[in-house]
C-alpha cells in the first residue's frame, strides 16, 4: 500500500531464515523459514502504521527490516529514495547510512534489557547525543536531555538522572528509552511491542504519551502489538491503518474504519472475534476459525495460506494464491471474497472435508 509524501518505501521484501532439523541441526534436512514473504508497504510523514498478528508472524522481523536492523533476502527498502543496504554498502551514497541509521529508531519490548544495568540514566541517555551530535557541548546535551524527561513525566529530572536502570520502574524505564529514541529526532519509530509489558492500566497513558510526542517531533510510528485492542486505539487516535500480518505475509491493511468495521479477511475477523470488547455477535455465532495450531511456517500450505484454518474456505483457496484486492479507500485484503466476481463464489466449500 502506497502513500504520499513517503519517508520509507517497503517493496516486495522476504526475509528467509535457514533452519535445520536432526541432532544439533547437523544431520537434518535444511529447511527455510519464509519470516517476511514478499511485502510491500510505504511509511509517510508523521504516519502511524500497527502491525498485528500471533506470535510467530513475522511481525518483529518485518519491523527490524523496515528501520534496516535486518537485511532483506530480497527485495529493496529505500529511505527518501536511497537504498538502505546500499547506502550501507557503498562509498558514495546520496545519503550516508549513518544519516539512515540515526534517522530510524526503536523502542524494544523489554525496556530493561534495552538499558545498560551498569550506567546510571545520564550516561545511557548523553551516549547517543555525544555519538550522532559531536558538535553539542556537555551542557547542552545534558539540557535536552533534562527537558525530555521532563517532557514524558519523569519529574524532576535529577530525582532520576542518577539512577540505574533496576532503581525504576517498568513504566519509568519505558519512559526512558521513549527519550532515547527520540532524541536523535528520529523520522521513524519502530515501537516493537513497546506497551505489552506494562502494566494495563499504564498502557493508554503510554500509548497517549507517544502519540503527543509524534506531533511535537513529527515522527511515524510502526507499532508492533499481538493485541488487536491497543492496534485499534493508538491507529484510531492518530488516524493511522492497521496492517494484519499472518505466516509472513500482509492479509489485510487500511484504515481503522474499515479494517475493524468491515473486515474482509476471515484471520482478521478472527482476531476481532478473540477481542471481546471488539466483537458484538451472537453468542451462538459459529467460530471464525476451524483450527488453533499455526502451520510450520518450513511447510506452509499451498494456495492461500489461511485455507486449514478458514471456516469460508473452498477447493480454489487450496490451489490458489490470492493476491490482494484493494478497493479506493485503500483497504486491501488477500482473500478471494474481497472480489465479487471471482470464481471463488461457484467453487465448492471444504469445510466439511
Amino acid at each position: 500500500m502506497s502513500v504520499d509524501n513517503s519517508i520509507l518505501s517497503v517493496d516486495d521484501v522476504s526475509v528467509h531464515f535457514t533452519d535445520s532439523s536432526g541432532f544439533l541441526g547437523l544431520f537434518g534436512e535444511r529447511q527455510t523459514v519464509r519470516a517476511v514473504d514478499g511485502i510491500s508497504l510505504d511509511i509517510g510523514e508523521n504516519d502511524v502504521v500497527t502491525l498485528i498478528g500471533e506470535s510467530g508472524c513475522g511481525k518483529s522481523t518485518l519491523g527490524k527490516t523496515i528501520i534496516g536492523a535486518q537485511e532483506p533476502t530480497q527485495g529493496s527498502i529505500t529511505y527518501r529514495g536511497q537504498d538502505i543496504w546500499e547506502a550501507k554498502n557503498s562509498r558514495d551514497p546520496d545519503i550516508p547510512f549513518s544519516e539512515i541509521r540515526r534517522s530510524l529508531q526503536i523502542i524494544h519490548q523489554d525496556p530493561g534489557s534495552a538499558l545498560n544495568p551498569n550506567q546510571r540514566i545520564l550516561t545511557s541517555l548523553m551516549l547517543p547525543l555525544k555519538k550522532w551530535n559531536p558538535s553539542l557541548g556537555e551542557e547542552e546535551r545534558r539540557k535536552r536531555v533534562y527537558a525530555l524527561l521532563e517532557r514524558v513525566g519523569l519529574t524532576p529530572a535529577e530525582d532520576f538522572v542518577e539512577r540505574f536502570p533496576h532503581q525504576l520502574s517498568g513504566g519509568e524505564k519505558q519512559r526512558v528509552v521513549l527519550v532515547r529514541s527520540l532524541l536523535l529526532n528520529p523520522d521513524v519509530i519502530l515501537a516493537d511491542e513497546a506497551i505489552s509489558a506494562l502494566d494495563v492500566s499504564l498502557r493508554v497513558e503510554m500509548m497517549d504519551l507517544m502519540l503527543e510526542l509524534q506531533d511535537l517531533f513529527n515522527t511515524s510510528y510502526v507499532f508492533i502489538s499481538h493485541d488487536l485492542s491497543n492496534a485499534r486505539y493508538i491507529a484510531e487516535k492518530s488516524g493511522g491503518r492497521i496492517a494484519v500480518m499472518y505466516l509472513g505475509r500482509i492479509v489485510e491493511v487500511g484504515p481503522i474504519e474499515q479494517v475493524i468495521g468491515d473486515p474482509q479477511h476471515p484471520y482478521t475477523q478472527a482476531l476481532k472475534w478473540a477481542t471481546p470488547n471488539l466483537y458484538e455477535g451472537d453468542e451462538d455465532d459459529d467460530l471464525p476459525i476451524r483450527k488453533i495450531d499455526i502451520p510450520d511456517p518450513t511447510n506452509r500450505p499451498s494456495g492461500c495460506h489461511f485455507h486449514p484454518r478458514c471456516p469460508k474456505a473452498r477447493e480454489v483457496c487450496q490451489t490458489n494464491d490470492p493476491g490482494a484486492f484493494e478497493d479506493e479507500t485503500g483497504h486491501a485484503a488477500r482473500c478471494f471474497r474481497a472480489d465479487e466476481d471471482h470464481e471463488y463464489w461457484d467453487s465448492p466449500s471444504i469445510v466439511d472435508d
